[in-house]
């Protein structure tokens, strides 16, 4: 006898969707077959999924939670942590998120890496894996820290190539420690996830504006610019191409000009990978015009229209192969608390409707596939960052991590309604489908929007970067 059947819905498989049934064993998919062709084996309780689309659990690759947030003339207060964001990823379909370990000055990598299992292990509602973030100098002996913690199960390392804002000194990694590390991710079989700027052009356009009495964050746009993603993204990709098995996997894209240089260098054979936000492909620069503009801000900015319009057709199996959140989750007075070009608030609330938003935009609004859907929200980034096939898939095998995705009716999108902050910048959004059901490695953990998990079902995930991955452009 199974555990759990899921009956009757339209399951999005790695060959495509079909009509079939899902059987389901503990913690993983034992079965697939069509409708009513598990009903012999008999189940402890069949979940019916008529009308509606079973997908695997979506996977978000860029969230903070327990992030320091400057307060002006106040201690720094921490974002809210792992059990407040992960209830609301699961509330929004998304199983699996991926969070940063920071090596902070005279930390090792591990000693970071264990900070962070302290705030996740047992307060986590979802799976969770850590991005090793280095800040600043890199000491020697950190190289072989980093080597260790890819053998140890934490393969992408993220660093920054600008220190974002004036204040913020400290993150910007030098390019030539950049190329280090490159090499030993390449040796040692991982990838670099780059926040990618050119510090001179953001630097020099922060004193221009200043000087220029434009201080207003209306004028972001101008100061973290599209020019400064040229520029940082080929200097990058000109490192790692001179590295036999160096990858790279490029956060929030947000610029035709990203786009460009991954496309470019992904033709040329590159393992290159580009990740974009759901902000940059639903809202530009002249939404910070509107009342309270700064909620729809992240790091790098809000580009143009015709930058939203590169990043559309590079989701098209193009230069992006995931849609993710930069979760920050805070609230609105937070948020807001920043007006100018060097203090407003970066990231948003936005990992609970993530998954319906971008089926409605995709699949609704331009025609793409269900699998293509499915890709941009979580089989790619299982593949890229070393979870496939155990994550992102409806396969034998796979975490039963499943989604029942309800498109029979539209689900307006209300922040009071939600489970991360007390605002959203999606308020409103008229959605095409809404989950109806969650499940995590085989447990319901919500269903019918009442949260059924538990604190402790959350489970860290280590990864390893397939080879295919690394060798070329493979997904």
């Amino acid at each position: 006898m199974l555990d759990i059947v899921v009956s009757g819905g339209l399951a999005v498989l790695p060959s495509g969707p079909e009509p079939a049934d899902i059987g389901i064993q503990g913690e993983q998919i034992v079965a697939i077959g069509g409708p009513g062709s598990l009903a012999a084996l008999g189940a402890g309780r069949v979940v019916d999924a008529s009308g509606q689309i079973v997908i695997p659990g979506g996977i978000d690759p860029h969230v903070h939670c327990n992030w320091p947030m400057p307060v002006p003339d106040a201690e720094a207060k921490l974002t809210e942590p792992a059990s407040r964001v992960s209830q609301a990823a699961l509330h929004g379909g998304t199983t699996t998120t991926i969070d940063f370990a920071a090596v902070e000055a005279g930390d090792t990598v591990q000693q970071a890496i264990e900070r962070r299992q302290q705030q996740w292990a047992g307060a986590c509602y979802g799976d969770y894996a850590f991005h090793i973030m280095l800040l600043g100098k890199i000491a020697p002996g950190t190289l072989g820290q980093v080597a260790e913690a890819v053998a140890a199960g934490h393969p992408s390392v993220k660093m920054f190539t600008t220190d974002i804002t004036p204040s913020r000194k400290g993150r910007m990694v030098d390019h030539g420690d950049i190329w280090e590390v490159l090499k030993v991710l390449a040796e040692a079989g991982g990838i670099a996830a780059i926040h990618a700027e050119d510090n001179d052009i953001v630097m020099h356009m922060y004193d221009k504006l200043m000087r220029e009495q434009r201080t207003g964050f209306e004028n972001m746009a101008e100061v973290h610019n599209t020019l400064s993603e040229d520029l940082s993204f080929n200097r990058v990709i000109r490192l790692a191409s001179n590295i036999k098995g160096a990858a790279l996997y490029m956060m929030h894209t947000s610029a035709a000009t990203g786009v460009r240089a991954i496309a470019a260098a992904r033709a040329q054979g590159v393992p290159i990978y580009g990740e974009t936000l759901h902000q940059y492909l639903l809202y530009n620069s002249t939404d910070y015009q509107k009342p309270n503009g700064q909620i729809y801000h992240t790091y790098p900015s809000l580009k143009f229209p015709e930058d939203q319009a590169a990043l559309w057709a590079a989701t098209d199996h193009g230069a992006i192969q995931t849609v993710a959140t930069d979760e920050i989750c805070c609230p609105l007075r937070i948020k807001l608390q920043g007006r100018r070009i060097d203090d407003t608030t970066g990231g948003n609330a936005g990992v609970e409707p993530r998954v319906s938003l971008i089926y409605t935009e995709t699949v609704e609004k331009r025609g793409y596939s269900l699998n293509d859907f499915v890709a941009l929200v979580s089989t790619n980034a299982a593949k890229i960052m070393g979870l496939y096939p155990r994550k992102g898939a409806l396969a034998v095998g796979s975490d039963a991590d499943i989604v029942l995705l309800d498109a029979r009716k539209r689900h307006i999108v209300r922040a009071a309604e939600m489970h991360e902050a007390d605002y959203s910048p999606w308020e409103g959004r008229d959605l095409a489908a809404w989950p109806s059901l969650t499940m995590l490695r085989g447990k319901v953990v919500v269903e019918g929007g009442q949260l059924k998990g538990a604190l402790t079902d959350g489970k860290f995930l280590s990864r390893k970067v397939p080879e295919e991955i690394r060798a070329r452009p493979a997904v």
